[in-house]
């Protein structure tokens, strides 16, 4: 008896345990008397009969089916395991832990935006957080006919809703179009809540929704560059102060600041030269000093030709009087 017995037994775990797998059905048609039911770390284990839920185990460990689980279950709890007979029932194994998937737009989406009649063309990328949420939602929706369910059965049904999402909310959110980079968060919680709705209709909560980066076309991307390079300009001139400061606080020379200010000199010094080249009559008047006009149309000297006293243009000596014009 002990010798048939061992053949029988068998042993129901998830042997081929992936990260990327959300849930695998264990169905090998019969459960022999003396099995054991392994759970592993991050594990729950449904026992399922005729499509219907007859117990969830979720410790982790090994027990036996017999004694530790068929007590257990709803409809099965009084089934007893004969010579050569066994439980038809299949377990599902759970993966518990919270999945982190990347997601990104197929083709670009045409964004509502004035002045231009088809939209902005963008395209966006990131990632969500999900997890199985609802057993029994799952199992009547997915696995109920499917094996095994993966993170990208997940991600392919994400995909197909997010581009109406993306163009709802940043729609009804009504930022600047070519900024939407720094509203992002707001953005990307309304899109969250909508797909959360969306994906406990199959048993699973999205618990983060995340928008990495969004880019433009191209002709969009060079527009935004010039008009930065146009910015640039525009300070120009307190950038060639800030240069001049740093070129005397760094007299060591050699700096970028340095030959900005040297540049700068250079092109007020050879403007000054032509001004001089294209004036000279009159930079010669500014630079001679005009005689001083007496009264009587005559020049008074510059020294008193009696004792030499300075005249300042006087018509009379102050010193001794003598008259000078």
């Amino acid at each position: 008896m002990g010798f048939f017995g061992n053949q029988f037994s068998n042993v129901v775990e998830w042997e081929e345990y992936n990260d990327e797998v959300i849930f695998w059905k264990w169905a090998n048609k019969e459960i022999k008397k003396g099995s054991k039911l392994i759970i592993r770390q991050g594990q729950d284990a449904i026992f399922i009969f005729n499509g219907k839920v007859e117990g969830i185990f979720v410790d982790e460990g090994s027990f036996d089916i017999e004694t530790e689980i068929v007590p257990f279950l709803s409809t099965l709890k009084g089934f007893k395991f004969g010579f050569n007979s066994g439980m038809r029932a299949e377990v599902l194994f759970i993966n518990t832990k919270e999945f982190t998937i990347r997601w990104g737009t197929k083709n670009a989406i045409n964004i509502p935006a004035q002045g231009l009649p088809g939209g902005m063309p963008i395209r966006a990328f990131g990632t969500f957080n999900c997890k199985v949420d609802d057993y029994n939602i799952l199992i009547e929706k997915i696995a109920g006919i499917k094996q095994q369910f993966t993170v990208e059965d997940i991600k392919e049904r994400v995909i197909s809703v997010l581009d109406q999402l993306i163009m709802k909310w940043i729609s009804l959110e009504g930022k600047d179009m070519f900024n939407l980079q720094a509203n992002s968060f707001e953005i990307a919680k309304g899109i969250r809540e909508d797909l959360d709705m969306e994906m406990r209709k199959i048993g699973i909560e999205i618990t983060g929704f995340n928008i990495g980066s969004v880019s433009y076309p191209e002709e969009i991307q060079e527009m935004a560059n010039k008009a930065a390079s146009q910015s640039m300009v525009g300070d120009m001139n307190k950038y060639t102060q800030m240069a001049a400061a740093d070129s005397m606080a760094n007299a060591n020379g050699g700096s970028v600041a340095g030959d900005m200010m040297n540049m700068q000199m250079g092109m007020m010094m050879g403007k000054q030269m032509v001004d001089n080249m294209q004036n000279p009559q009159q930079n010669q008047a500014q630079n001679t000093q005009a005689p001083v006009q007496g009264s009587a149309g005559g020049q008074a000297p510059k020294f008193c030709p009696e004792c030499g006293n300075k005249t300042e243009g006087a018509k009379f000596c102050s010193n001794c009087g003598n008259k000078l014009v």
